[in-house]
């Protein structure tokens, strides 16, 4: 019998750590998995292993030099400025040991939900380790090493002549993965992001359509800072639809960064949980009107790892497997068991407080701009 959804998710996929101090931190992966443990909504039916991407399959989306690089800072065999050129070594991204295993294994938890939901076993997969969108085929970027949904997209191609709509709604520009598919008329990108103006990696303009063949199946839609949920919600919503009409898919792949929250501490907008109830559940709806149901979703950035992202992907979890959206308090066990260990105090409800942020005083002028950008992206779509 079809699931409706499983969870990847194997122990190793912890390894891909680059220090205690990294904003990166796959302890978020525990977090959210004991949290969903607590409501009773991960049973052990559900989890699927998590495999390892083999060579041929990163070279769907890397070169064979970059993935020996890797391989060699891996085994400690490069030195830090050696690895610059390939953007390891970096502060973003540093080496730590097994860093080709490990990343590799994260690509490889995203191939195994594609073979879930491509080989019918499910309707929706979720690969929370997955989603490092900023990798490109000769250079780490941005945390990321191997970039899973590139290298998912390219296997989703191949192996099963795929038209593929990948949406990203992280705060940072999908910036991998859009410049990958650039010029691919069967791949459509859509990132709906922070403005390149204050953050990184700087792109994501409304102008980037793509190229040759590939124009007009890029869609960016870069919004202001200090954006609230209402304009966030309304591009989302608006855009989708359109878009999803527009290009016909046969699968949807999300990536479902958790850092557009206020607490989130690298970028600055201004949405709350209402955001991440309502993304997974458009893409829900949209999955089953135009794809057979075929959603395959991964993780991405958020590093506010104790109050935001646990919340935020166990929402995705539930809409993805049908489960009751929950309104009430978190677990009471959850909550003590982590308070030891946070240097914050948790938000004890599945809501954000009414007094989480003072009122921002351009809210107006803010959704003023980002409609003005909806509308001029939307007449490009519909002129397309």
């Amino acid at each position: 019998m079809k699931k409706h959804a499983v969870f990847i998710f194997s122990e190793d996929q912890l390894g891909y750590k680059f220090s205690e101090t990294h904003p990166f931190n796959q302890k978020r992966l525990i977090l959210t998995i004991d949290l969903l443990r607590e409501m009773d909504a991960l049973p052990d039916d559900l989890i699927v292993p998590a495999r390892t991407a083999t060579d041929e399959e990163l070279l769907l989306a890397h070169d064979q030099r970059y993935i020996d690089v890797v391989k060699k800072a891996s085994r400690g065999e490069i030195t830090p400025e050696a690895g610059e050129g390939y953007g390891i070594g970096t502060d973003d991204t540093p080496i730590f040991e097994n860093m080709h295993e490990a990343s590799a294994r994260l690509v490889g938890g995203t191939l195994t939900a594609v073979d879930q939901v491509m080989e019918g076993k499910a309707e929706h997969a979720l690969n929370l380790g997955g989603g490092l969108h900023h990798g490109f085929r000769g250079k780490a970027s941005g945390f990321c090493i191997y970039n899973d949904s590139s290298v998912a997209i390219h296997y989703l191609k191949q192996k099963y002549g795929a038209r593929v709509l990948y949406i990203d709604t992280d705060a940072h520009h999908g910036d991998g993965v859009q410049w990958c598919f650039y010029d691919d008329p069967d791949v459509c990108t859509v990132s709906i992001h922070e403005t390149g103006r204050y953050l990184f990696p700087g792109t994501g303009n409304i102008n980037e359509r793509g190229s040759g063949q590939g124009y007009g199946t890029s869609f960016n839609f870069p919004i202001d800072a200090f954006t609230e949920d209402e304009s966030f919600l309304e591009i989302y919503r608006t855009s989708m639809r359109e878009i999803v009409e527009h290009f016909k898919p046969d699968v949807i792949l999300s990536q479902n960064g958790a850092d557009a929250h206020y607490l989130d501490p690298l970028t600055h907008l201004c949405s709350t949980m209402e955001i991440y109830r309502e993304i997974p559940k458009i893409a829900h709806e949209l999955a089953h009107e135009y794809c057979g149901g075929k959603w395959i979703a991964v993780g991405g950035g958020g590093y506010d790892i104790w109050r935001v992202v646990p919340r935020a992907w166990s929402l995705l979890w539930m809409e993805m497997n049908n489960y009751p959206s929950p309104s009430d308090k978190l677990p009471e066990a959850w909550l003590e068991r982590w308070q030891k260990e946070s240097p914050v105090a948790l938000i004890e409800t599945w809501e954000d407080p009414e007094t989480m942020y003072k009122p921002i005083p351009r809210k107006a002028e803010i959704t003023e701009k980002n409609q003005q950008m909806l509308d001029k992206a939307l007449y490009m779509i519909r002129n397309n």
